[in-house]
């Protein structure tokens, strides 16, 4: 057995601080939304813990403080909305990060204390074309005591701890200083610092307690996929292949894919992302003249032959810049905190490009996506699957590419930025969900919504990865909020999430019908455009470390956004058949929808 690591700050004095906020202890059945156990190593093991977030929606909107000052910017009327919201003094709140998208603009502000900002206590706050507050969430506390904000121990002592703890080296990222609420109700002083294991992938943000020099928490960048051991027959890879030419969406990528602007490559790097093996070095040449990466791919060679190498490195390139692209016309752009080297003086911070290792040698039978905040790349790791011989190549089976790739999407989106918001076990669950809707969304070609399978060909069988098919039909797929209970991995919480996200996309589609142009043209009205304008506008508006009827809130708020609430009872209607009505909560169901609908 591992031994849980105490969550417990020193060195502490008696303050009252933002009387407004949440106070300990915190309900022990939220704990799926506030508490996450991770095995950091095979001697660490440590139950992190993030406040509850509240969370409001106000539909048309309501007033802030300064609604009637012209000249005021939505920073100032964020913190002025928190201070005055939750009655916390206005030095104890700042603006982070924020911008404005086309249907609504968004700010993250955080709390502080003695000019300390916490790391775990932050707070959100949505504005419509009007100007009004459309939702607020917020995860502020009330500790019962606070640590003094004078670290005890220096950067250097604290890099040690955290180099030792965690069986990796200092990346040289800029540590900070930082509050960390706890979850017996005080408020520990941490030195934050990055960890990294170039061997094991492992990418840590490491809160380091700065008067004892134990590490109290840590944020995982790396959103692991994890997958079941099914019966695994051999079968050839046959069709699938086709010669793109300029498959680039010059809107989303006004360099293309080989440039940043200023500098132009004939190998599988560009301003969005980078594909290699082994080393960044390693990536795939163009095969003749003309930017032309043609290299065909044989299923009765190993995967690591030249030529299937070279295919895989193209296709994740080609799967991840698409993404980018169509994403990018739907909100996540530069001031969004998406992923690019040059942003073109657009906001955001840049030089953070996805960077994708395909046939890692560090695992096999798996992928991951490490999320930092905005400002450093993205890695993506793709592994070999050996339940077929020859192996197969995770990075040419497109469904696990997107799903890696969208971690990067939720967990930028979520939070302002960060990298930190999807941490709890009930949001990392959804996370996985997301992730899984993103893939099915790329795979429809017309307005039938069949069931869907995740990922048959690394497995060769035809149920996937999977426990059910995503499916509209309850016997096919019994998935429902109350099955939450019985689930304590964020893979199978996921699955009841991509299920309900299964069954809005068909509600959408049915209502809206299908656009053959959605992938590159986001002004349509059809269902599939209005499910993902509804998906990526919900991530910016949900909370901190989201729950289920959190995010279904937001959804809901996103299409009184963009669309005045003409979906309202589409969409309550299709969360309300998988339990999250509007009287669910502690993952018991309600089918109830608001009245009217």
């Amino acid at each position: 057995m591992f031994a849980f690591k105490k969550l417990l700050a020193s060195t502490i004095l008696a303050v009252v601080c933002a009387s407004g906020a949440l106070a300990a202890p915190w309900d022990a059945s939220a704990k799926y939304a506030t508490h996450r156990v991770r095995e950091v190593t095979r001697d660490l093991k440590l139950e992190t813990f993030h406040p509850e977030s509240t969370y409001e929606t106000f539909g048309a909107g309501i007033d802030h403080p300064l609604s009637k000052r012209a000249d005021a910017g939505f920073e100032d009327a964020a913190v002025e909305f928190v201070a005055e919201k939750l009655s916390v003094p206005a030095d104890q709140v700042s603006y982070k990060s924020g911008y404005e998208g086309d249907a609504h603009t968004v700010a993250y502000v955080k709390q502080h204390h003695e000019g300390v900002p916490f790391a775990n206590a932050v707070a959100n706050v949505a504005f419509n074309k009007d100007n009004k507050v459309v939702a607020f969430g917020s995860s502020f506390v009330k500790p019962s005591t606070i640590a003094a904000s004078t670290p005890a121990i220096s950067v250097d002592e604290a890099i040690a701890k955290a180099e030792a703890a965690l069986g990796g080296k200092y990346n040289n990222w800029p540590a900070s200083l930082e509050y960390l609420a706890q979850a017996d109700g005080s408020a520990a002083l941490t030195h934050v610092v990055q960890i990294q294991n170039e061997g094991t992938g492992a990418w840590y943000e490491a809160f380091v307690d700065a008067h004892s020099g134990e590490v109290l928490s840590v944020t995982d960048f790396v959103a692991k996929a994890s997958y079941k051991v099914v019966p695994i027959q051999e079968e050839d890879l046959t069709e699938g292949f086709q010669t793109l030419t300029d498959p680039q969406n010059t809107a989303s990528s006004p360099f293309g894919w080989h440039s940043d602007g200023t500098t132009s490559t004939t190998v599988t790097a560009g301003n969005n992302v980078i594909t290699y093996k082994g080393s960044t070095s390693g990536t795939a040449s163009q095969s003749s003249s003309g930017l032309n990466f043609i290299y065909t791919q044989n299923p009765n060679q190993a995967p690591t032959a030249s030529a299937n190498l070279n295919a895989a490195k193209v296709n994740a390139f080609y799967v991840v810049n698409t993404m980018h692209d169509i994403w990018y016309q739907y909100g996540f752009t530069e001031k969004a905190y998406n992923f690019q080297n040059n942003n073109n003086g657009k906001g955001g911070a840049g030089n953070d490009r996805v960077t994708v290792s395909v046939q890692d040698s560090a695992g096999t039978d798996n992928a991951d996506f490490s999320t930092p905040a905005d400002g450093q790349s993205g890695h993506m790791r793709m592994f070999l699957w050996d339940y077929t011989n020859p192996e197969r190549d995770g990075a040419l089976e497109n469904d696990i590419v997107v799903h890696e790739n969208t971690h990067g999407l939720t967990n930028r989106l979520t939070g302002g930025g960060t990298g930190r918001c999807l941490q709890t076990t009930e949001a990392g669950g959804m996370g996985e969900g997301w992730s899984d809707a993103m893939a099915e969304w790329t795979e429809h070609s017309d307005s039938s919504v069949p069931d869907y399978v995740m990922a048959t060909y690394v497995t060769n069988d035809g149920a996937g990865i999977r426990n059910y098919p995503y499916s509209t039909s309850a016997s096919t797929n019994p998935l429902r909020y109350s099955s939450i209970k019985s689930l304590n991995e964020v893979h199978n919480i996921g699955e009841v999430w991509a299920n309900m996200l299964h069954n809005v996309y068909a509600a959408l589609v049915s209502a809206h019908g299908y656009s053959n142009t959605a992938r590159t043209d986001a002004s349509g009205t059809a269902g599939n455009n209005i499910f993902l304008h509804l998906f990526i506008d919900a991530l910016a508006l949900q909370p901190c470390n989201p729950t289920f009827l959190t995010a279904r809130d937001a959804w809901i708020q996103a299409d009184a956004n963009r669309y005045g609430g003409a979906n309202k009872c589409i969409l309550w209607k299709a969360f309300a058949s998988r339990g999250l009505g509007v009287n669910a909560k502690s993952y018991t169901d309600d089918s109830s929808v608001p009245s009217g609908c």
